[in-house]
């Protein structure tokens, strides 16, 4: 089950973002701050809005891939973001994508593919990865729901589908989450294996 282009694309048309923050999520302003490679080659994969890529962008990370199934997040960016490389904002599947990155960014996606495709997730996340690539980002550490997105789970189910593809260098609970998702977030690191 994947959740198709129409059902991502309606909730953009009539404003059913509510994962959306409005603005980059501070774990990562937090995790980007300390980069110093601004040649890493970034991809944020259902990136909507992607305030994360916009503040990359804007802090010299200009090698930042957003991939989406909603059109008008990837318009969203390329409206906000003057002089955001249009190439860089791909209309797409994650799973069919077929590039290499430095370091990918994990912001939101995991939570809203349905449960079924997690592992899957994690196979393409270290295939789309060259040597030594990092997955960071937030998981939920929370229940949340059953039928529809955002899915939750827990660290111990997380473990089973990263720990073939990965090293879990940092895989802890978020001590600076946005208000709302205090106490529901884990930070992750992950490097390929």
């Amino acid at each position: 089950m994947n959740l198709s282009e129409s059902f991502w694309e309606n909730k953009y048309q009539t404003n059913k973002i509510g994962w959306d923050l409005g603005a980059v999520s501070p774990p990562l302003k937090t995790y980007f701050d300390q980069l110093t490679n601004k040649d890493l080659k970034i991809l944020i994969p259902g990136g909507g809005n992607s305030y994360e890529a916009e503040y990359l962008f804007n802090n010299g990370f200009t090698n930042v891939y957003v991939i989406d199934l909603a059109k008008s997040a990837l318009v969203n960016i390329k409206n906000r973001v003057a002089g955001f490389p249009e190439s860089q904002l791909i209309l797409g599947d994650f799973f069919e994508l077929d590039q290499t990155f430095d370091l990918i960014i994990e912001q939101t996606f995991f939570c809203a593919i349905h449960p079924d495709l997690r592992e899957k997730y994690a196979l393409k996340m270290n295939h789309l990865l060259g040597e030594k690539g990092k997955l960071v980002g937030l998981l939920f550490d929370a229940k949340l729901n059953e039928h529809h997105p955002p899915f939750g789970g827990n660290k111990e189910e997380y473990i089973n589908y990263f720990d073939p593809y990965f090293n879990l260098d940092i895989f802890t609970a978020c001590y600076n989450s946005y208000p709302n998702r205090q106490k529901m977030e884990l930070f992750v690191k992950f490097v390929k294996k």
